[in-house]
C-alpha cells in the first residue's frame, strides 16, 4: 500500500492543469504591482492611469457625438462650422468737426476742458510775518526758510538787530517781509519822494504795494501825504547803507577817532614798528566756527573757533591804536595799525595784554579768546583793513 502511494504522488504533481496559464499571468502582474509599490510610485501611476482614462472617455464622448448626433442631421461638423455667419463689416463714419470758438460764441458761454487734478497756484504773500527765532538759526537759514535775501532779514528788523548778525537770539521776534526790501516806519514830515529816494525807488512802488494798504484817493499829495506817524511800509525793492559800528580806520597818527566806539580808545600819537605785508594766523586753530565774510549782512570779518583763553596773536608787526571795551557788539577789541594802510583787529576778547601805542611783532600773545560782547559763544572775530576798505581775511591769510 504504502509503494502504491509513493507512485502515485509524483503521478499527481505532472499532471497536466488547464489554469496553470492564466494563473502565471496574474502572478506577473501581482509581482510588477508590488514592485511599483515599493518603489513609491503607486500614487503617481494611480494619478497617471486616471488621467489616461479620463483622455480615453473624453475621445470616446467626441466620437459618439460625431458618429451618431450630428451625422444624424445630415451634416457634417465642417458644414456646422461653415453655416456661421460673417461677422458684418464696421463701416467707417467720418465725425463733423466742430469749431469750439463758434460753440463758445453762441450761447455766450467759456468752454472748458476737464482736467482731473487742479493745480492752485501759490498765492503772493502781501502781509509781515512775526517768526520766533530758534536755537541754531543764523541770518542766512531764516533768509533762505522765506525765499529772502540775508540783508532783508537785517533790513526789517533794525530794533532787535542794528545791522548786527551777532545779534541774533532764540526767543527774538522778527519781522519777516513778504518780498526784498526795507521795512521803514513812517514819521511825521516824511514825503513819499523823499522816502522813495532815499531807498532807492520810486514813491508809485510804495504806493501800489497792497501790504500797505495806501488809498490813492484820499493820500494826498506825495510832499505831504497822508499817512499816520509809526505806519510801518514795506519799501518792495529798497535797499540802504547798513548803519555799522565796527572800528573805522585808526591811524595811529589819530587814534582818538575811535572814542565814538568806548573806552578802549587810545590818545596821542605813536611811532613804531612797521609790517611786512604778509600775515599769520591769528590762532592756533584755523576753522570758521559761526559767521564768515559777508557784506551781504554787514559782517566784514570772519569768526575764528577756538576755546576760552587761547592765545590770540598779532598777525604782523605794528602799533596799537585801540585797547578795550568797545560798546557797540565787539566786547573787548585790539586794533593794530600795521602802517601802509593795513590794520587789523580782534574782537570778544577775554583779556588782552598790550596798552595802547605799544609796539607789536609777528606772532606776539596780544590777548585771549573769549565771548564778550554780542556773541553766542568762545570765538574770535577778526578783520582786515585796507585804507579803507574792509577785505576777505580768507584771501590774505596763509592757506
Amino acid at each position: 500500500m504504502l509503494e502504491n502511494q509513493e507512485t502515485q504522488l509524483p503521478a499527481q504533481e505532472i499532471l497536466p492543469s488547464t489554469s496553470e496559464e492564466p494563473q502565471v499571468e496574474r502572478m506577473d502582474w501581482a509581482w510588477i504591482w508590488e514592485q511599483i509599490v515599493r518603489a513609491g510610485f503607486a500614487g503617481i501611476f494611480t494619478r497617471v492611469a486616471t488621467l489616461v482614462l479620463l483622455l480615453a472617455m473624453a475621445l470616446l464622448v467626441t466620437w459618439v457625438m460625431d458618429r451618431f448626433y450630428v451625422a444624424g442631421q445630415g451634416i457634417s461638423s465642417q458644414q456646422v462650422l461653415a453655416a456661421q455667419p460673417e461677422p458684418t463689416p464696421t463701416i467707417a463714419v467720418m465725425m463733423p468737426v466742430y469749431d469750439v470758438s463758434m460753440l463758445a460764441a453762441a450761447d455766450g458761454r467759456v468752454l472748458r476742458n476737464s482736467v482731473l487734478q487742479t493745480n492752485r497756484p501759490a498765492r503772493p504773500r502781501y502781509d509781515v510775518l512775526v517768526y520766533e527765532v530758534m536755537p541754531g538759526d543764523t541770518i542766512f537759514g531764516i533768509a533762505q526758510k522765506f525765499n529772502l535775501r540775508p540783508e532783508t532779514i537785517l533790513w526789517g528788523n533794525y530794533n532787535v538787530l542794528a545791522d548786527d548778525p551777532h545779534r541774533l537770539r532764540p526767543g527774538q521776534k522778527l519781522n519777516i517781509l513778504p518780498t526784498n526790501g526795507v521795512y521803514y516806519e513812517w514819521h511825521a514830515g516824511d514825503g513819499l519822494n523823499g522816502v522813495a529816494e532815499f531807498f532807492g525807488v520810486t514813491a508809485d512802488d510804495i504806493v501800489d504795494f497792497p501790504g500797505n494798504r495806501l488809498n490813492r484817493e484820499t493820500l494826498g499829495d506825495y510832499a505831504n501825504p497822508n499817512i499816520q506817524p509809526g505806519t510801518w511800509l514795506v519799501v518792495p525793492g529798497g535797499r540802504r547803507e547798513f548803519i555799522t559800528w565796527s572800528a573805522p580806520r585808526i591811524t595811529r597818527d589819530n587814534p582818538a577817532v575811535a572814542k565814538v566806539l568806548g573806552p578802549g580808545s587810545c590818545e596821542g600819537a605813536w611811532d613804531g614798528p612797521v609790517g611786512i605785508g604778509t600775515f599769520i594766523w591769528p590762532t592756533a586753530q584755523h576753522t570758521l566756527s559761526g559767521f564768515d565774510y559777508s557784506p551781504e549782512t554787514n559782517h566784514y570779518g570772519v569768526d575764528i573757533g577756538g576755546y576760552a583763553g587761547a592765545a590770540i596773536y598779532a598777525v604782523d608787526n605794528g602799533v596799537v591804536v585801540y585797547a578795550g571795551w568797545n560798546d557797540w557788539g565787539y566786547g573787548n577789541m585790539v586794533v593794530i595799525d600795521h602802517g601802509g594802510d593795513w590794520q587789523s583787529l580782534y574782537a570778544h576778547l577775554s583779556a588782552w595784554n598790550v596798552t595802547c601805542g605799544a609796539g607789536v611783532y609777528q606772532g606776539d600773545v596780544i590777548g585771549a579768546m573769549g565771548s564778550t560782547g554780542n556773541s553766542s559763544g568762545p570765538h574770535l572775530h577778526f578783520e582786515l583793513r585796507i585804507g579803507s576798505s574792509r577785505v576777505n581775511p580768507w584771501s590774505f591769510l596763509p592757506k
